[in-house]
């Protein structure tokens, strides 16, 4: 097997430098596996795949070749173009199964010792795990393994699912009984996608709280991916998601299900997948991800008209909601800005000044769209307000008379120990100052935030499956006593 570790490293992981003193909500994970021994190139199939769902993780990339339970990886810090030239894809080769993942650290830093997915080896063969979530008892599960003997060698809490199946499989006579007994001692948000010798296993936590779903290749081959978006890349027929609590192994025996931990909790699928997360173009448990984003702002319009000019959105995933917005408003829609479309959500910044004016170089206004006008300026969230503050004062200098702003989401007020960036309530603009002085600290003429009843309504009914707790909705499990991030680099320095 080999391992990433290129000598430019250090400078992707310079990509991920923040645009300015605010981080915007960042994406979770994305994981995505293929079985086809008749096709052979999965290799290739993963890297269309995880091109696709580059958008859930930008700090790094991996995939891991199976060919007849002779594993080939391959992971590093970087983009899935930047990990994955075409000489380092030829030589993963062949093989009938694949396990891909891209990664935003959200337990674990983002260096390089925390690339997915993780290969671990053990006296009943190997095992590779790609995982999208966050566990909220990682770190008594950690302990407790630890004390029985397990050494770490990453500071994610993906590395405690992955060691306590290898302890379930040392005892038990398959894989997917190991995955289901740890099922039972694992809390929180996992989507996972788990190759061992033989089998391709995919396994969805029992709330549901990330996507996961299931296609099929023509002419044979099945796929594990987070989003739909990605089966649509390899040409896979999309089959159906899975069940929050189910696993699904696939190998050359067919096709097997496990229901057994189905139904145990009730489905609290994080609502900011609709909101900001996923790809407008995949469809989540049968909703289109545009469409829920237009009613978000056919919403907006119902609960906080303006008189206006023009609707605009802030590129990309404030575009759909703008759209619903001035359907449902009459208000005509304009494409307000334009985005440089060579640089992703981070980019390498050589000085501090420059960092905190990355938001003039990735969008420029169209000032004929805006000059002159009163703008109803729509985007998805507002965390900290300094990212929107900045893109207001664009707009004004492009001649703007007014600016409404509008958000597609309801106001953030708790941190999220499932898998989005939000682990301090302390950094919450919403939770220190009113709407009306949030509009004044961040510039706009008039604010309003999506109701959380309405956001409950995005994908339709039945409205009581989805997880608001960053919304002030509460938590659908027990929490950790330890939320931070880097709790676990904390924790090697205390040892140190």
């Amino acid at each position: 097997m080999t391992n990433g570790g290129s000598s430019n490293s250090e400078r992707k992981e310079a990509r991920t430098a923040r645009t300015g003193d605010e981080r915007h909500l960042r994406e979770e994970c994305g994981v995505f596996g293929v079985y086809a021994p008749e096709r052979r190139d999965v290799a290739r199939l993963a890297y269309y795949g995880l091109y696709a769902l580059q958008h859930r993780g930008q700090e790094s990339a991996g995939m891991v070749v199976n060919d007849d339970g002779r594993f080939s990886a391959w992971c590093d810090v970087g983009l899935v173009n930047d990990v994955f030239t075409p000489e380092r894809l030829s030589s993963l080769g062949e093989g009938e199964m694949v396990v891909g993942h891209v990664r935003y650290a959200t337990t674990g830093s983002d260096n390089k010792r925390n690339v997915q997915p993780l290969v671990i080896n053990h006296y009943k063969g190997h095992m590779a795990l790609a995982h999208n979530g966050n566990l909220t008892n990682s770190l008594e599960l950690r302990d407790e393994l630890e004390r029985n003997g397990s050494i770490f060698h990453t500071t994610t809490d993906s590395e405690v699912i992955a060691y306590r199946i290898v302890q379930e499989r040392l005892r038990l006579g398959s894989i997917e009984a190991a995955v289901s007994e740890a099922m039972n001692h694992i809390e929180g948000a996992y989507s996972l996608v788990i190759a061992s010798s033989t089998k391709l296993i995919a396994a969805r936590d029992p709330n549901g709280f990330r996507p996961l779903c299931m296609g099929q290749l023509p002419g044979g081959g099945t796929v594990f991916a987070s989003e739909s978006c990605a089966l649509d890349a390899v040409g896979a027929k999309w089959v159906r998601d899975l069940l929050p609590g189910e696993i699904v192994t696939v190998s050359h025996r067919g096709f097997r299900t496990d229901r057994s931990h189905c139904g145990k909790a009730p489905r609290r699928l994080c609502v900011f997948e609709f909101i900001y997360f996923a790809r407008p173009d995949s469809v989540i448990e049968g909703c289109s991800v545009s469409l829920a984003r237009q009613k978000a702002g056919a919403f907006l319009a119902q609960q906080h008209p303006v008189e206006a000019d023009v609707v605009v959105g802030v590129p990309d995933s404030g575009l759909d909601a703008a759209l619903g917005y001035a359907t449902a408003s009459g208000i005509p829609y304009a494409i307000g800005f334009t985005k440089n479309k060579y640089i992703g959500r981070t980019f390498i910044a050589p000085d501090q000044a420059q960092r905190e004016n990355g938001v003039n170089i990735k969008l420029n206004p169209i000032r004929s769209a805006v000059e002159g006008k009163r703008v109803v300026l729509i985007d998805d969230s507002i965390v900290r307000g300094t990212t929107c503050r900045r893109t207001i004062d664009l707009l004004r200098r492009a001649g703007a008379r007014e600016i409404h702003m509008r958000v597609s989401a309801p106001p953030f007020i708790a941190p999220c120990f499932y898998g989005t960036d939000i682990d301090s309530a302390e950094n919450l603009i919403a939770n220190h100052h009113s709407v009306p002085e949030i509009a004044r600290i961040i510039g706009a003429d008039s604010l309003g935030y999506l109701s959380v009843e309405n956001a409950e309504r995005l994908a339709g009914p039945p409205y009581d499956r989805f997880c608001t707790a960053c919304f002030g909705g509460g938590y659908p499990t027990s929490v950790p006593k330890d939320g931070q991030k880097d709790r676990f680099e904390q924790k090697l320095g205390r040892q140190r």
